[in-house]
């Protein structure tokens, strides 16, 4: 393909899709990432076999689970604001929330009554998931820049929790971001996934309400090394350089926040992006096979990269075109930012002119958004792969440190009393 034809390509991709595109590690196939082989509560980050199907990943540890624990096949993320404008009364839902979260990771119903109870009062638990296996639900919580206008929280908000700028091509829905806390719920069975949510949304009502919420489907990064690199939408191999669970140092590093990193009650926490990508997977699919791995820098088929043999083969950068996606995000163009990612691919019905809804509802976790996803964001205003993506949702939040113990709960060293 001459320069011309390039030219005359991209151009026609715009007049067909109608909009200028925006960046974002879609699979960011070099961007980093990490994934536990199995939850083990240590502030080592340490890893055992991965977890058989259907099995509980104990909720109690130095980090929440859902973090460096291995990825599910599904996720129920939601959104909430406070409605309460009691502390105490907030406060009580965080527990509530925990007692809650802790019996559902272990298969059991919500509540000491579970589906029974009192035959004049509604049941502890909705029952969706009774006779349904843990399967490896893990349930996140993280807190939102808004949060810390309430309740006197202001000096308490971390540094590193800013408010995201806006990105090149942004084309943010405001009904699909933002939040003053999040929810998420991975399991391998969807119906556990979103029981989970279903009862903690029931348990806050008429102090906390749903802001919005993201169902997701095929999990688009890889948790461990000997299983096989899952694809997104757009048919790529996602998160082939994803850390390893044993990696407990490069946890330290790009995730897990440290003691000096100021707000110590964050110590063991991390920080949470969300972003809603829209793929217009139509004209990706009308596009050839030679440009689709020229935009992404892999073959499409084993997932090497430009030149090389095999997918996990070390990519040579300047090999690739200069806008190429992996290029782009790879750490060493981006100042070594590293982000542990657990993306879904999504479809949501149609967008009216009949094309499909659809896309990778994009996660990542990390110890500083400002040193992580921010660097990375910005270095992708050029990638090729925004002529067929535009990001249309984002959050950030705060994900305070793990539930130690039965008398723990989610938020405790945000709300504790500062001596």
């Amino acid at each position: 393909m001459t320069d011309t034809d390039s030219t005359q390509t991209t151009t026609s991709r715009r007049s067909l899709l109608g909009w200028g595109g925006a960046g974002l590690a879609l699979g960011a196939a070099a961007a980093g990432g990490a994934a536990a082989l199995t939850r083990t509560g240590d502030s080592a980050g340490g890893a055992s076999p991965a977890a058989e199907a259907g099995a509980a990943i104990p909720f109690h540890g130095a980090h929440q689970a859902g973090i460096s624990t291995p990825v599910q096949d599904r996720l129920h993320f939601a959104a909430f604001d406070v409605t309460t404008d009691d502390r105490e009364e907030f406060v009580q839902v965080l527990k509530d929330w925990t007692e809650a979260a802790r019996r559902m990771a272990a298969g059991q119903p919500v509540g000491e009554g579970g589906y029974g109870g009192l035959p004049e009062a509604p049941p502890d638990d909705t029952g969706e998931a009774l006779g349904l296996k843990p399967s490896r639900l893990t349930l996140t919580i993280g807190f939102g820049p808004s949060l810390f206008e309430k309740f006197g929280l202001a000096g308490r908000r971390p540094e590193a929790l800013v408010d995201l700028p806006k990105f090149a091509g942004d084309n943010l829905d405001r009904n699909r971001s933002g939040g003053d806390l999040c929810i998420q719920a991975c399991a391998d069975d969807p119906q556990v996934a979103v029981h989970a949510v279903r009862n903690l949304a029931r348990i806050g009502f008429g102090k906390v309400v749903v802001r919005w919420s993201q169902l997701g489907f095929g999990k688009t990064s890889s948790t461990t090394p000997e299983e096989q690199t899952p694809r997104n939408l757009m048919g790529f191999k996602d998160g082939t350089r994803n850390i390893a669970g044993t990696e407990s140092d490069r946890l330290e590093k790009f995730v897990w926040v440290g003691e000096k990193d100021g707000a110590g009650w964050m110590t063991g926490g991390s920080y949470l992006v969300a972003r809603r990508i829209r793929m217009h997977i139509e004209t990706w699919d009308r596009t050839s096979l030679q440009e689709q791995e020229d935009i992404f820098g892999r073959d499409k088929g084993e997932g090497a990269p430009v030149g090389k043999a095999k997918e996990r083969d070390e990519p040579f950068l300047k090999a690739m075109k200069p806008d190429a996606h992996v290029r782009l995000a790879h750490p060493e163009a981006n100042s070594g930012a590293t982000l542990l990612r657990r993306g879904y691919s999504f479809t949501d019905g149609t967008d009216g002119l009949g094309r499909l809804d659809a896309g990778l509802f994009f996660l990542a976790y990390q110890r500083d958004v400002r040193k992580g996803f921010i660097p990375v964001q910005r270095n992708l205003a050029t990638d090729a792969l925004n002529e067929y993506i535009q990001h249309v949702g984002s959050a950030v939040f705060a994900v305070p440190p793990g539930v130690r113990d039965k008398d723990d709960w989610w938020g405790r060293t945000l709300f504790a009393k500062e001596a």
